[in-house]
Order: C-alpha cells, then sequence, then structure tokens
C-alpha cells in the first residue's frame, strides 16, 4: 500500500469542497467572482439612469407642446378682445342715436327716415360681427345681479322686485368666448327679499 499523496486532477470540476461548504450548508462563491460581473451590473444602472433622463426629457417635451398648443388656442380665441373693446363705444353711441331718434316715423323727414334706417343696419352689421367671432351682448334687464358680469350703478327702492334684480340698463356688457370685455352697467332693486333666498354682492362704489 502506498502512502504517496494523490495530486488533483486539473481537468477536474471543483467539487464543493474545493468550493467552501459553510456551517448552514451554503455555497460560498466568493472566491469564484468574475469581475466582469460587476462591469454588467455597472452597466445597467447606467441604462436605467438614461432611460429616466430620456423619460423626463420626452415628458417635458410633451409638456412643452402642450403649452405652446394652449397658448396658441388662447391667442387665436382673444386677439381680437383690444380691437373689440374700441368697437364697444362706437356701438353704443349708434344705440344712443337709435334711442334719441323721433318714434313718429309717418311725421319724420324722408333724409331722417333713410338716416335711421343706416344706423340700424350699421349696428346690426357690427352685432352680427361681434356674434361671428365669439363676441355676446349682455342685457340682464329683469335677471339676477351677478357680479362677474355686471356693475351696479346705483340702488332702486320700492321697484317692486325682489332684492338682487336688475331693474335698468344703462348699457349693455359684452363678453368674448368666456371672457368679460365689459360689465353690463345696471340698476339694481333694493330691499325685500333676494331671489334664491340671499342677499348678491352688489357693487355700488362705480
Amino acid at each position: 500500500m502506498s502512502n504517496e499523496t494523490s495530486k488533483p486532477d486539473p481537468n477536474e470540476e471543483p467539487s464543493a469542497f474545493d468550493v467552501g461548504i459553510d456551517d448552514e450548508g451554503t455555497i460560498e462563491t466568493g472566491a469564484l467572482d468574475d469581475p466582469r460581473d460587476a462591469r454588467i451590473a455597472e452597466l445597467e444602472a447606467q441604462a436605467a439612469q438614461y432611460r429616466d433622463q430620456a423619460l423626463r426629457a420626452l415628458a417635458e417635451s410633451e409638456n412643452v407642446r402642450r403649452r405652446t398648443e394652449r397658448d396658441k388656442e388662447q391667442t387665436r380665441l382673444y386677439a381680437a378682445a383690444g380691437f373689440a373693446k374700441d368697437l364697444l363705444n362706437a356701438v353704443d353711441n349708434l344705440r344712443r342715436a337709435l334711442d334719441a331718434a323721433p318714434k313718429d316715423q309717418e311725421a319724420t323727414d324722408e333724409a331722417v327716415k333713410n338716416l335711421i334706417v343706416g344706423v340700424e343696419l350699421t349696428e346690426r352689421e357690427l352685432l352680427n360681427a361681434f356674434e361671428k367671432n365669439g363676441i355676446k351682448r349682455i342685457e340682464p334687464l329683469g335677471e339676477r345681479f351677478d357680479p362677474n358680469l355686471h356693475q351696479a350703478m346705483f340702488e332702486v327702492e320700492n321697484s317692486g322686485k325682489p332684492a338682487g334684480t336688475v331693474v335698468q340698463l344703462l348699457a349693455p356688457g359684452y363678453v368674448l368666448h368666456d371672457r368679460l370685455l365689459r360689465a353690463a352697467m345696471v340698476g339694481v332693486a333694493k330691499g325685500g327679499a333676494a331671489p334664491g333666498g340671499d342677499r348678491p354682492r352688489v357693487d355700488t362704489t362705480a
């Protein structure tokens, strides 16, 4: 019987004994870690970071696009606001001229009749142009006072209407789509119970 110690075969796979097993039976592989694994993990972390950055950039780009579209739409809707405001006084003057015209058309001179007709046509054309461009007239006579759309110039006592009701219209208001161009200037009923049971806020400082 030979006492010569056997040498390990270089072609033999490492056994569990060679790798190392702790007391709980877990294989210890630390000695066999491949440095390429660390590099792969590093690259995967970088890829995840770049993907996150790309998603954030995409989201920001979409937000910018939406803001630009919204701004364009706002510009399209309200570009005429300044021009429309400049025309409101002209429309008011046309209405004042018609209100001051003689009521008895039969006794009116032919030239005056033609003038009145011309003023009426001009007013109608202007209002039609307003309507086509989203500008609507506010004539709240008989309606409840709305501080968002109406400006109370004074209060009227003993009007026979519930408190907060618009009983006089001094000048109509106008809105462009959902934006107020000018509040309607009104007189509001005073005293009594307001419609709906609560008294609306009335601006009497104008």
